[in-house]
């Protein structure tokens, strides 16, 4: 599995479609849902961009639990 699989904020499985060699031509999941804003600006810079949200943060829960812990980027 490649670093692209998972979620910076929380480094749960983020179910990307696009990530994955096998269902690379799938439309993912986020396309079809809206995406809160705040917990992108909530990652540091340098995880932005990286990888894609997992569902559960790309809602905004991780954030308003206050729980999201951003992968160390170094380890990626």
């Amino acid at each position: 599995m490649n670093e692209n699989q998972r979620c910076p904020a929380c480094g749960a499985l983020n179910r990307c479609t696009l990530a994955d060699p096998r269902t690379a031509t799938e439309p993912c999941w986020c396309f079809a849902v809206a995406i809160d804003p705040a917990v992108l600006q909530a990652l540091p810079t340098e995880l932005r961009d990286q990888s894609c949200l997992c569902p559960r943060c790309a809602a905004g829960a991780s954030l308003a639990a206050n729980t999201a812990t951003p992968i160390d980027s170094e380890k990626r």
